[in-house]
Formats: structure tokens, C-alpha cells, sequence
């Protein structure tokens, strides 16, 4: 299929991301690159729809030759439904979710809309992937920046794109983020761990007279997992790709 493939990127972290840009310029070296993803953050979001208002898609330029690109009102999930039947010109031979800034592994799963995008990709019968890397600010990452990611995603894409590319499977990437000379390479076949990569607490901000409290959400890295997981293989340094599903 070669440069005739044409593939759908979509993400959770807006239009404006820096994952999303670098994925879809290396997506480039493997085909027609069509970009359709949220106006704005939707981090978080899982699998919702948009179903009580219009969907506003607009053009956007992503500054990047080649690459189809569009902003949309709406969640992820609705990027991939209408990226597939109203914007472009066929359907996709595989559609990508990401570069998301911050892991998704373990039970985090469940809440990401960068790999819940790919799930409804695969549910309506494409190869999806997930990409997902470290938060840019965590306080394990070593300051490398994206040194990880961006040495790893062309390997990764070589992989996906030398196998066989079956409707309905979501494989899920998770780039390390410790130095590029820390990390040990790539392990495969990960499973999904039932930890979560960031333990999550409640911190109180301020109290108000009529009984109202007001909460804002933080997190304490997780420093071990289950031997096997895609959540250990990053603890361990590696950059992890597992199976999330696989819809026959």
C-alpha cells in the first residue's frame, strides 16, 4: 500500500499540540496524512460523544507541508466519526491517536480519550494506534525533552506499518520518559497492569461560608508494578507497546 495508505491522526491534548504535530510529520514518511482533533483540551474525556449540539470543523494550519489538517468542536471520539465519514476524501487505512502528553497505561485506561479514540476507531472497524509519552513536566523526566519518543516513533512506525495491519486492533505505545542513553529499548506484548502510573490525591484549597470546599486533584508517581505490565516496563526504562483489544 506504501505512500497510497491514508491516515487519520486524532488526539485528547487539541489541535495545537506538540504530539500531535510530531506524529503526524513522521506520519508522513508512510502516507497521506489527514488530521482531525478537538479545538481545545480534552484530556480526561474517555469515550463521550458530542450529541447535543452541532460539530463546528474548521481548517487549521499545523504549519506542516502535506498534512491535511482540521479543528473540531468536539471529543476525541467525535474527531474519529467524522474525520472518517465527512472530512476525508476515503476512509483511512489506520487511524492514530497522540503523541498524548502524559501515559496511558494501567487502569488510567479507562479515562484516557487519546487510547478511547482509538477504541472507537477500532470499533468501527479500522487499525488504530496510541501514542502516548510522559508528562513534559514529571518530575522523574530527566530533561531530555522528547529525545525518547522522537528516536523511538520511527522504529515503532516501521513496526506497525511492516505488520499486519488487522481491522478492529488497538495497539497501545507508551514512550519512557527517562534520558534516551537510560533507556533500555522496547518491549513488546505488555500487558495492561491493574496499577495506575500516578497515584492521585485531593488537596483542599479553600472553604467558603456556605459550607462549599473547593478541591483540586494532584499526583505522586508510582514506583513499582506488576512484573509483566506496560506500567513496569516504563518504571524499568522501556518503551512499552501491548495489545488493548482486539475487536474480531
Amino acid at each position: 500500500m506504501g505512500k497510497n495508505r491514508r491516515i487519520l491522526i486524532v488526539n485528547d491534548d487539541g489541535i495545537g499540540s506538540d504530539g500531535l504535530a510530531r506524529l503526524a510529520q513522521a506520519a508522513l514518511n508512510y502516507g497521506e496524512v489527514w488530521v482531525v482533533a478537538p479545538d481545545t483540551q480534552r484530556s480526561a474525556a474517555s469515550h463521550s460523544l458530542t450529541i447535543d449540539v452541532p460539530l463546528k470543523v474548521k481548517p487549521y494550519d499545523l504549519g506542516i507541508e502535506g498534512v491535511h489538517a482540521f479543528s473540531c468542536s468536539g471529543q476525541p471520539s467525535d474527531c474519529v466519526r467524522i474525520g472518517c465519514q465527512c472530512i476525508l476524501p476515503q476512509k483511512p487505512d489506520i487511524v492514530f491517536s497522540g503523541i498524548n502528553n502524559g501515559f496511558n497505561v494501567g487502569t488510567d485506561i479507562q479515562y484516557s480519550a487519546t487510547v478511547a479514540a482509538a477504541l472507537d476507531a477500532a470499533m468501527t472497524g479500522y487499525p488504530a494506534v496510541a501514542f502516548s509519552e510522559g508528562f513534559a513536566f514529571d518530575k522523574r523526566a530527566s530533561g531530555a525533552g522528547h529525545a525518547v519518543t522522537d528516536h523511538y516513533l520511527p522504529i515503532v512506525l516501521e513496526e506497525i506499518f511492516g505488520s499486519d495491519l488487522m481491522p478492529g486492533k488497538v495497539i497501545n505505545v507508551n514512550f519512557t520518559d527517562c534520558a534516551l542513553a537510560d533507556c533500555k529499548g522496547i518491549l513488546r506484548d505488555r500487558r495492561v497492569g491493574m496499577g495506575t502510573p500516578y497515584v492521585d490525591y485531593y488537596r483542599l484549597e479553600q472553604e467558603y461560608a456556605d459550607g462549599t470546599r473547593e478541591y483540586s486533584i494532584h499526583w505522586i508517581d508510582r514506583d513499582h508494578a506488576e512484573e509483566g505490565t506496560d506500567l513496569q516496563a516504563l518504571i524499568d526504562g522501556y518503551v512499552s507497546i501491548g495489545i488493548v483489544n482486539n475487536i474480531s
